[in-house]
């Protein structure tokens, strides 16, 4: 399968890498092309690493003990990709993660014909991702209605909500402190997520496979260049500046999450998620990102 990308979007190969913010366009791999679900995908000898690493941190290894830790990374750098998780379909709140999904129906409303893509929907489609927006957010909610929210997270073609698979994205509330609450069905919350289902967000996305390859560059584009310096993206850009990261995060007291694709430059070609409930959520979405960097540049086993 081609990961995401002719040597085109492969700029962090070369000298010619740009940093974040000077791109529009993003290429994706041709329509038509191999295919292989991310439940496939899972990868003995990272999972195990994984594991190992989290075992070896008592602060994650309480957390993840007591399904206060979850965690998610795909390497796209290899061929096929490798999956691993630790509580993968432990849904848990996620306050602003979900956005994504706000951001997938918009779009696909738009696609339908159902939503006008007018400037204002434009604006606020980049607001609600880079700065978490929540009166954007609000209004993409009340323009799009939360059933046909429901009906794409839930359809066929993504599954992002599985009750099959402990859950996923879930958005039963406007970020507002007004409004219905619609739960999910499985555990009753109103902004939440999986490990997993994040993940195969981002995985489906780059592969061009979320409504349209066209409707796939668009969210990419929304999403790239994050506003919020902290978390994974802090933590990323101290370790490689020129790295481009296309990323979501959330908080909301001791609920801690984030998501991104790395892209570049050299090695760097992944997806990472991570949700916690605990008050030093922050210091240990930054912490993760060298251990999971390290996993995934570790050598095979021979």
């Amino acid at each position: 399968m081609k990961i995401l990308l002719a040597a085109s979007l492969m700029l962090g190969l070369t000298a010619a890498w740009q940093p974040a913010g000077n791109y529009e366009h993003v290429e994706l791999p041709e329509a038509g092309g191999p295919w292989r679900p991310v439940y496939s995908l899972v990868d003995a000898t990272l999972q195990s690493r994984l594991e190992a690493r989290i075992a070896g941190n008592a602060r994650w290894r309480a957390l993840a003990r007591d399904k206060r830790l979850a965690i998610a990374v795909i390497d796209l750098g290899t061929e096929p990709p490798r999956f691993a998780r630790v509580n993968g379909n432990q849904m848990m709140y996620s306050a602003s993660l979900p956005k994504i999904a706000v951001l997938l129906a918009a779009y696909a409303a738009i696609e339908d014909g159902e939503l006008e893509e007018t400037a204002q929907v434009r604006k606020d489609l980049g607001a609600m991702i880079r700065r978490s927006d929540n009166h954007a957010a609000t209004r993409l909610i009340d323009l799009v209605g939360m059933p046909r929210i429901h009906s794409v997270l839930t359809d066929p073609r993504y599954q992002l909500y599985d009750e099959d698979r402990g859950g996923g994205l879930w958005v039963g509330k406007r970020y507002a402190s007004k409004g219905k609450r619609v739960g999910d069905p499985l555990h009753g919350i109103s902004h939440g997520a999986t490990a997993t289902q994040v993940a195969r967000f981002y995985y489906l996305l780059v592969n061009g496979r979320l409504i349209s390859p066209e409707r796939s560059e668009q969210m990419l584009a929304d999403l790239v260049d994050p506003g919020l310096n902290h978390k994974f993206v802090s933590a990323i850009r101290e370790r490689e500046p020129r790295a481009r990261m296309y990323r979501k995060s959330g908080t909301w007291r001791n609920y801690h999450s984030d998501s991104v694709l790395v892209r570049g430059p050299v090695w760097r070609n992944y997806i990472l998620v991570a949700m916690t409930e605990s008050e030093d959520g922050d210091a240990i979405m930054s912490d993760l990102v060298p251990v999971i960097e390290a996993l995934i540049t570790e050598a095979p086993e021979q």
